[in-house]
């Protein structure tokens, strides 16, 4: 008797548990960066380091449980959401757990220090950032509900109140990451000019997390509109 793995048996027809499992792992790494950069503030390298492995650790496993998805996805007309949809989706969900390892790489690649004048910002826009992520992970549980409604009714105005939700909180974002930018800006000539260089690339792909985690809202709208 062939033997299926666990990957296979969640997909019992549907694609909906293994992309849940999906999301679900590539959040687990971006909440993992909220304690990374309160250790780098605060210069303890040693716990950073371990958090960065363990960032690492979740972007493969998301990884894997990706292939498995693509390598698994039937080419079905029988399915609840386009073939090309779902793909699209999962995409989007792995540059989350993609994007946290890259930002805790190369933050410890350099052994980053954070000025005093951001430490409070760059905190609050990892929490937005993780927020957003937070948000598009419930978005994506809806999926059974719309499913089994048929993509319509009350269900349909409750995800898409929570996608302009997301849409919100990533706004929010926006904003905190150009505070934090005039904040750089006013200190920068303090600064050596390749730390100031790293620190406005950490900026940027900090903000990026939620800009990922609203596009995975932005796919499931589409399929609401179906």
């Amino acid at each position: 008797m062939v033997r299926r793995s666990p990957i296979s048996n969640m997909f019992a027809g549907s694609p909906i548990k293994p992309l849940q499992e999906h999301i679900s792992k590539a959040h687990e790494a971006v909440k993992k960066l909220e304690p990374f950069f309160v250790a780098v503030i605060a210069k303890d390298y040693e716990q950073a380091a371990i958090l960065e492995r363990e960032i690492h650790r979740l972007e493969v496993e998301a990884d894997d449980l990706k292939h498995s998805l693509r390598i698994q996805l039937p080419n079905s007309l029988f399915m609840p959401m386009p073939r090309e949809r779902i793909l699209d989706i999962v995409l989007n969900q792995d540059r989350l757990a993609n994007k946290s390892k890259e930002i805790a790489g190369y933050v410890i690649g350099r052994q980053m220090a954070i000025p005093e004048e951001l430490a409070d910002l760059l905190v609050e826009l990892v929490k937005q950032s993780v927020a957003s992520s937070r948000q598009a992970k419930k978005i994506v549980n809806e999926l059974d509900e719309l499913v089994e409604v048929g993509f319509r009714g009350r269900e349909v105005n409750t995800v898409e109140e929570m996608i302009n939700d997301l849409d919100d909180i990533e706004y929010g974002a926006d904003k905190l990451g150009t505070q934090i930018n005039n904040a750089l800006f006013v200190i920068e000539k303090n600064l050596d000019p390749i730390d100031a260089v790293f620190l406005y690339r950490v900026i940027q792909n900090v903000g990026e997390v939620a800009d990922i985690a609203q596009r995975v809202g932005a796919r499931l709208e589409l399929l609401l509109a179906r």
